[in-house]
């Protein structure tokens, strides 16, 4: 038995188990003990609810850490970032910066979707999708569409999955108004850090003009 336990074939053994097992145990007996109590003070009513209540929030729960609803909140694993094409990527973004209290547009395009974001403050964010900081010979200029009547400082993100080379971080140093998000950061976005923490300061700067 202690070799099949070496060996990772037999399962934990009950020292391992026992202190879940008593929190679990605590658990039932203090909701079991405040039914009990409930129904002595106020009658049948009150377990009744409480039962219900408790029904619903175990529903809830499940129901919020499904992948589907993670997701939708804007919520990604590193291994679901790097399963996504540009347009599942470009859907991702979106819902990351409408999580951390964006508006945001979404312009499809064949191969290389834009975003348009506009927070509360009145900042804009032109998002592009591409390898490199610098906008690539085929790739169109901004909208128009996407600043009309809009004031405001405007800035440009460029997301890639990978890692951008000295060349584009000179690039977009120079430019002072784009920001660049590689893998790494992007997954830590996608866990939940805000983007305005995971770009450099000097990017928001700029107060609003409305």
């Amino acid at each position: 038995m202690r070799r099949l336990r070496a060996e990772g074939l037999y399962g934990p053994r009950f020292r391992d188990v026992l202190p879940g097992f008593t929190g679990a145990a605590a658990v039932v007996c203090a909701t079991v003990a405040g039914l009990v109590a409930a129904y002595r003070a106020v009658g049948i009513l009150a377990p009744v609810i409480g039962v219900c209540l408790l029904a619903l929030v175990v529903a809830v729960g499940i129901r919020r850490r499904r992948p589907d609803a993670r997701r939708r909140r804007g919520r990604y694993t590193a291994d679901e970032l790097r399963e996504l094409d540009i347009h599942g990527l470009a859907l991702a973004v979106a819902r990351m910066l409408r999580r951390d209290g964006w508006r945001v547009r979404l312009l499809p395009a064949p191969d290389r979707p834009r975003l348009y974001a506009r927070d509360a403050a009145g900042r804009q964010l032109d998002v592009v999708f591409r390898p490199v900081a610098e906008p690539l010979p085929d790739e169109g200029l901004p909208d128009p569409r996407t600043g009309e009547r809009a004031t405001g400082p405007r800035r440009q993100l460029v997301v890639h999955r990978g890692t951008f080379r000295e060349r584009d971080v000179r690039w977009a140093l120079r430019q002072g108004d784009t920001g660049l998000l590689d893998g790494p950061a992007l997954e830590r976005w996608a866990r939940g850090v805000r983007l305005h923490d995971l770009l450099a300061p000097g990017l928001w700067d700029d107060t609003p003009t409305d």
